[in-house]
């Protein structure tokens, strides 16, 4: 049984704090404001890889309310998620990822984020995938004021 899953989220940019994408640290003036590390990239995915099981959202599983999220690796929480959906059966076939961020540019750090999210997945790094865009200028992402991501995944039973 083949089941897919989208995932999206969005974090505030704001001064000090570091910018963490898909468990790599980018080096920019900006980072992302969240309860946890705020990886909207690994955000979006955990939530695709959450819905494709049926199994809620990320909302859910780690409250902005519960302390002891404060500051959590979301690499770490994705290995989490990777245990749910063991412990249902499933595993991910594929997974894809897209960050929409006008600044920096990610291309010089997809290779180690799709290396990340892969070894966190302990799937093969051809079955993962990470791309950037931008939004010309427009919106809140093209206007630095944030960055989004959106998640899709196949999932089977295994």
């Amino acid at each position: 049984m083949l089941r897919i899953g989208h995932g999206m989220d969005v974090h505030k940019l704001v001064e000090g704090r570091k910018l963490i994408l898909c468990g790599v640290e980018v080096p920019h003036s900006l980072g992302l404001l969240g309860h946890s590390d705020a990886d909207v990239a690994t955000h979006a995915l955990m939530d695709a890889l959450l819905g494709a099981a049926a199994l809620g959202d990320i909302g859910k599983l780690f409250p902005d309310t519960d302390m002891r999220y404060k500051g959590a690796d979301s690499i770490g929480l994705l290995k989490v998620v990777m245990g749910r959906l063991g412990e249902k059966g499933y595993a991910p076939v594929n997974v894809d990822v897209t960050i929409v961020a006008q600044k920096p540019k990610l291309r010089p750090y997809i290779d180690q984020m799709r290396q990340r999210l892969a070894e966190a997945m302990e799937m093969d790094v051809d079955m993962v995938n990470v791309k950037a865009t931008t939004t010309e200028h427009m919106g809140f992402e093209g206007e630095e004021k944030g960055m989004s991501a959106h998640a899709v995944c196949l999932i089977e039973k295994a």
